[in-house]
């Protein structure tokens, strides 16, 4: 089965991939960083017990994991792909994962949380991915109660969880908007809206690859369905934008544009060493000119499968042996050649 980021979805825009994330507790137990790993160890064993028909319910399969039992390269890993949060990477008390096999849906037991529900997408589908957390959401409420303030909404571990305890967020490739002198600027005005924007990879030139990552900042006050509204709406918004400034730039630099894409294509398809971060800008590039139609591929790639298949633990997953980093460069280098489509001929 292929994993959800591998599926290559070509009508999303400058949209990568939609997440939706609910922080829950069982009123039964204090919160996870008060436990002691006896108790936390109890806490996991019960909820696994409890959501063992979870498979059966939701039509697809299911595996659980310890992280104990993981190695740190497996779990930094699953950090690189967005399941685990660094906090929960470094964790050492006991802590469970429930996951789907395509890795979009994924349960965290006792990590920040008693339970973190997170579902992941390809494209701008914040609308469906909470319509299934919600059901999901449900069905575990009615095998474990939850910590729930009539006044306050949902209890978590964090004060800024607490409410709904949802966190949608939605990840867009902006290489053009945020070369512009003003988009700092943008990012600072967004917040009075209610929403944040992070670079996915580092924060202002060192964000490699011009991923960003928009989410609502408030889950206290506001509905779940207007928290989904808003991030959509501010997504849709950031999109529109590149877009247009993306077909200025076409219009008036088409030459450049195509030439930008295709040595992107031909460094990324026969260089014999990359670094991380020169595959990242490559890549940034090679997606804007396939969104743009510049250039194609004979079959349909998703690009940001390559840029999670590169990054260091993934890339070191790969290899029978620890890889120094020169290895790792000619590794990144191969991993890209063998995956990398070949291009169509142009016209």
């Amino acid at each position: 089965m292929l994993r959800w980021f591998e599926r290559a979805e070509t009508s999303s825009g400058n949209v990568v991939y939609s997440r939706v994330r609910l922080a829950r507790n069982w009123d039964a137990y204090r919160f996870p960083q008060t436990l002691s790993d006896e108790e936390g160890r109890e806490v996991v064993k019960r909820l696994q017990t409890g959501l063992k028909d979870l498979s059966q319910d939701d039509g697809r399969p299911y595996e659980y994991a310890s992280l104990e039992d993981l190695r740190e390269l497996d779990r930094m890993a699953l950090r690189e792909r967005r399941i685990l949060n660094s906090g929960t990477v470094a964790k050492k008390s006991p802590t469970g994962i429930i996951i789907s096999e395509d890795e979009s849906t994924s349960f965290i037991l006792n990590g920040d949380d008693h339970i973190r529900l997170q579902i992941m997408s390809s494209g701008l589908h914040l609308d469906e991915l909470w319509q299934r957390a919600d059901r999901l959401d449900d069905y575990v409420n009615t095998r474990f109660s939850y910590a729930y303030d009539e006044k306050y909404g949902y209890l978590t571990s964090y004060p800024t969880n607490v409410g709904t305890g949802l966190r949608a967020s939605v990840v867009l490739h902006l290489p053009t908007l945020s070369m512009g002198k003003k988009f700092q600027n943008l990012l600072a005005e967004m917040s009075r809206f209610g929403v944040s924007i992070r670079g996915v990879y580092g924060e202002g030139s060192d964000n490699y690859g011009a991923l960003y990552e928009i989410a609502n900042q408030k889950t206290l006050g506001q509905s779940e369905k207007e928290i989904i509204e808003l991030v959509t709406k501010i997504a849709r918004q950031l999109d529109g934008q590149e877009r247009k400034v993306r077909k200025m730039a076409l219009e008036s630099h088409r030459l450049e544009r195509e030439d930008e894409a295709y040595k992107s294509y031909g460094v990324l398809k026969y260089a014999r060493r990359l670094s991380r971060k020169d595959a990242m800008v490559f890549l940034s590039q090679l997606m804007a000119g396939t969104a743009d139609g510049l250039l194609h591929t004979q079959e349909p790639c998703s690009i940001y499968r390559l840029m999670l298949g590169i990054q260091t633990a993934n890339l070191q997953k790969l290899s029978s042996r620890p890889l120094n980093q020169e290895e790792l460069d000619i590794a990144r280098a191969a991993y890209l050649r063998e995956e990398l489509p070949e291009l169509k001929e142009s016209l």
